[in-house]
């Protein structure tokens, strides 16, 4: 095992502090707001283009109503905003991060002798030979010195450099339009409607009611492709009744003629006039 002031534990401790959790959960935490507020523009954008505020605190769908001529004839395309605009679905696609540390680490070692250590030694003999009374006394002298020295010095230096780099990469698009989406569209596209400019009126009958009765139904369609069964006038009935999108009128069964009209929702200005007559064997 290296020591623990090793050059491979020194890196490893400096991989260790590096705040990975940070790193890569900031971008991804940054990716899933982006993506929530790109959901809730999109429901701003349906809601503000889109929807209208309707009776009893309902969402309406906003037509827009297009003139045109067709067969030589004007009339009124009523078409839903939403199927002819488009709507922005942003998401993200793919998210890739990569992040890469580089770290440099040197670590010197040198040894001298730098411990100092001196002896010194020194001796000093003398002797003497001879002596006699005729012969002449010899004297001799030695002298020893010993000196030594040693120096001893030991130096370590560690030097470390960390290096990173991190690319995030995000690719947005057009995603999909979801599922229940597409189909309230498809209903919508099927809700485009064509009416003549000043509405469609629809008279069916006469039908036999009883042996003294006659009565026809009238529904008709303003220039906006709604039916409009209260803007139905019809002269000469006995009785009249709703039925939902259209009107019920009875006469006598001797009645001969009636007249119907279609009347502007304002003003009250007629729109479509017909004359009807009737076969009293009906």
């Amino acid at each position: 095992m290296p020591p623990e002031d090793s050059v491979a534990n020194k890196t490893v401790g400096a991989l260790t502090g590096i705040p990975f959790e940070s790193i890569i959960g900031g971008p991804l935490s940054a990716c899933i707001k982006a993506q929530a507020e790109a959901a809730v523009s999109t429901v701003n954008f349906i809601e503000a283009v889109g929807l209208q505020q309707g009776e009893n605190n309902t969402k309406e769908a906003v037509y827009v109503v297009f003139s045109y001529l067709q067969n030589g004839r004007r009339a009124n395309i009523s078409v839903p905003l939403l199927t002819i605009v488009p709507i922005p679905y942003i998401a993200i696609n793919n998210i890739e991060i990569d992040f890469k540390v580089a770290i440099n680490g040197t670590e010197e070692s040198s040894l001298e002798d730098g411990t100092s250590v001196e002896s010194n030694f020194e001796k000093e003999t003398s002797s003497k030979k001879g002596g006699g009374w005729l012969t002449k006394r010899k004297t001799s002298k030695m002298k020893t010195s010993i000196s030594s020295k040693r120096d001893s010095k030991s130096t370590q230096d560690s030097r470390f450099s960390i290096e990173a780099t991190m690319d995030v990469h995000v690719q947005a698009g057009q995603e999909s339009m979801p599922s229940g989406m597409a189909k309230i569209l498809g209903m919508l596209s099927e809700a485009i409607d064509v009416v003549p400019e000043k509405g469609d009126l629809t008279i069916d009958g006469p039908y036999q009611q009883g042996e003294d009765k006659i009565y026809i139904i009238i529904t008709y369609k303003n220039p906006f492709g709604e039916f409009a069964p209260e803007s139905i006038d019809c002269s000469g009935t006995k009785d009249n009744s709703y039925l939902g999108e259209g009107v019920k009128f009875t006469f006598e069964k001797s009645t001969k003629e009636a007249t119907v009209k279609a009347l502007a929702k304002e003003g009250g200005t007629v729109l479509i006039e017909r004359k009807l007559e009737f076969n009293s064997n009906s």
